[in-house]
């Protein structure tokens, strides 16, 4: 195996941003499987008796998300948010156009804020913009957020929950520069829309954070001018602003060649993506005079590129985009958490979509469940990446790929807790088939020692998980390396994800 070097050079004061715990997230949408058979699985002989399944409750409290957007999502574009509410004997089955499948709406409102509370993470809900009315959409702000004393805080308590639920975060909508939406609007109709409803959520709770729609991805004919054009209408009637975008191998286009070279570089496309949506906010901020503030909030991001046909055929929790997933492309899900982390001055929310069997980090069918290789690296950075995002200067022997150019063979991110003392280190050598020795230099303190280490890494980058083999890729402890000083070295072998944790002196 051919070996090449590389360095990196960290320093605890030099730091891009605190990082938000919110850039844990999740998504969870009425689609496939995610909801029925996956989060919500009565039939199961696992379930308990709300219907959970404490096997998937573990798994998903094993990542720790911190915000789960609900219920949509296409799905979100035409829910009657009240289908959700009271005896479930009495909620209608509807047609759900997103995804051509049966809603029985034995799921709602009160389950998913119950399942929300039991993972411990905080509810992100959209609101339909698409069919549903401005009012309608401060009618469902009364009815979770204020006390009892009118009708829709009323309604609340006689359906079984007396106090306030204080949802603090909602979406303005989803996707709607999508002709594929249901209510598709153009830029200033949306953002026109998306103001008077901002206006009228606020007028009911004060308290409230909105989201407004990003482009649906950078593919779009409208991108970036819709963004810009929402950005300089909303500005002033937001906190956050959505980005969405699915990367895959081959990542655009039917009948595109694979190409694993490109696809480990995608946090080239994350990165631009992320400067361009950036520079439209102070675009938009400049332009309007404003002293405002407006962060990014990428709440649909993931791998998807297999199972695209999302046609339900009029069933219920039909079996859609269940994307199964390989080593590769936990790599590129690393290295798009890395680029949060690098962003951190400006993306302050993100979740992953989905949660649970629809392009997901865990499948399940009645009787089992796995962790797909995408679940490790999602769990390792929410759960170690604390703190403060460290601007880290990495050296490394370029890369020649078709679509993004000369790539460093390394990609790294760090974070360190001033509070803890405690850092954490996350490295991908992106060659398939060079080792990389590096070089880890602290311009500063040094740590006392590194405390844990993980890697995952294989030969085959298509190599993934199924029920039949759960554990084929997952991360293993590695070994240690020891402080010269302030050096330390380590081996990356090619394909690698490797976290590694230490713990600084004085603190």
């Amino acid at each position: 195996m051919t070996r090449s070097t590389a360095s990196v050079s960290l320093h605890t004061g030099r730091t891009i941003s605190d990082i938000s715990p919110l850039i844990f997230g999740g998504f969870a949408e009425h689609m496939g499987r995610c909801i029925y058979e996956g989060i919500y699985d009565p039939a199961s002989p696992l379930a308990d008796e709300r219907g959970f399944r404490p096997d998937v409750m573990q798994a998903l409290k094993e990542i720790q998300y911190r915000i789960m957007r609900y219920p949509g999502g296409n799905f979100v574009s035409g829910y009657r948010w009240q289908d959700g509410i009271g005896p479930k004997a009495q909620r209608p089955r509807r047609r759900a156009l997103a995804w051509r499948s049966i809603e029985t709406n034995q799921f709602g409102l009160h389950e998913f804020m119950e399942f929300a509370q039991e993972l411990g993470t905080l509810p992100m809900w959209a609101v339909n913009l698409g069919t549903g009315t401005i009012q309608e959409a401060a009618d469902l702000v009364e009815y979770m957020n204020l006390p009892t004393g009118t009708y829709f805080s009323d309604l609340r308590a006689s359906n079984g929950h007396a106090d306030p639920y204080g949802v603090k975060y909602w979406c303005l909508g989803n996707e709607m520069d999508g002709p594929w939406q249901i209510g598709h609007m153009d830029a200033e109709t949306y953002a026109d829309k998306a103001v008077e409803a901002a206006k009228l959520m606020r007028w009911t709770d004060p308290s409230i954070k909105l989201i407004a729609c990003g482009s649906s991805n950078t593919g779009m004919p409208t991108y970036p001018d819709w963004d810009r054009t929402v950005l300089e209408r909303t500005g002033d009637h937001i906190d956050y602003f959505s980005m969405h975008y699915y990367g895959g191998n081959p990542s655009m286009g039917t009948g595109a060649i694979p190409d694993t070279d490109s696809y480990l570089a995608s946090s080239v496309q994350f990165e631009s993506h992320t400067d361009t949506i950036a520079a439209a906010i102070r675009l938009a901020k400049a332009k309007n005079r404003s002293k405002k503030d407006v962060f990014l909030c990428w709440d649909e991001w993931n791998v998807w590129y297999r199972e695209t046909g999302g046609d339900g055929n009029w069933s219920e929790a039909p079996h859609i985009l269940e994307e199964v997933y390989n080593l590769e492309d936990a790599l590129v899900v690393a290295q798009w958490l890395s680029t949060f982390l690098r962003k951190a001055d400006v993306i302050k929310v993100a979740c992953i979509a989905q949660i649970v069997n629809v392009i997901a980090p865990i499948m399940t069918n009645s009787n089992a469940m796995f962790r797909q290789t995408i679940f490790y690296p999602l769990a390792l950075f929410s759960n170690h990446a604390a703190g403060q995002a460290l601007d880290v200067l990495v050296q490394a022997p370029l890369r020649e790929t078709k679509l993004y150019g000369d790539v460093p063979q390394l990609d790294a991110s760090a974070s360190f807790d001033a509070q803890t003392g405690r850092g954490a280190l996350f490295l991908v050598n992106r060659s398939q088939t060079e080792a990389l020795d590096v070089t880890l230099t602290w311009d500063d303190v040094a740590p006392q020692g590194f405390t844990q280490g993980w890697q995952m890494s294989g030969n085959d980058p298509k190599a993934a998980n199924s029920f039949s083999t759960p554990d084929a890729v997952t991360p293993h402890e590695i070994d240690l390396p020891a402080l010269d000083g302030k050096r330390a070295t380590l081996t990356l072998p090619p394909l690698s994800f490797t976290t590694l944790l230490s713990q600084h002196p004085g603190l």
